[in-house]
């Protein structure tokens, strides 16, 4: 949590929790690669979220970003994320997501790489 983070009421914006989930998902998807992945050449975008913010997340709270994939499709998969505070349990915000493949170089949807299929659901421990 940063400084600038923290709005005029004394807790974080919402518009920086939704930064803080964009950390969450390529710190999973580094871990699920063992690397830091290059995201100007990735064939996975984001093409949807929605949040539901809970509970105010104040400076002297201390959260934890939770990521999982719950359901690959063909070209698309599905995740969801919490912010939960790790001393009291709480879960301050929910968003559930979906990331498609994508070709960089044509700009067209491309089918969720069988890489990333076998990853995730090694991760997961879940088949399709």
């Amino acid at each position: 949590m940063r400084f600038n983070d923290i709005d005029v009421l004394g807790h974080v914006n919402n518009a920086v929790q939704i930064t803080y989930f964009d950390f969450g998902k390529v710190k999973y998807f580094e871990t699920l690669k063992k690397q830091i992945i290059d995201w100007r050449g990735s064939d996975l975008v984001m093409v949807h979220f929605e949040v539901d913010f809970m509970e105010p997340i104040f400076r002297e709270h201390e959260i934890v970003v939770k990521t999982k994939v719950y359901e690959i499709g063909n070209k698309s998969l599905k995740l969801i994320q919490v912010l939960q505070d790790t001393n009291s349990g709480h879960i301050k915000s929910v968003c559930k997501s979906v990331m498609c493949g994508f070709d960089t170089k044509t700009n067209k949807g491309l089918v969720i790489s069988d890489e990333w299929r076998e990853l995730i659901q090694k991760y997961e421990c879940f088949h399709p």
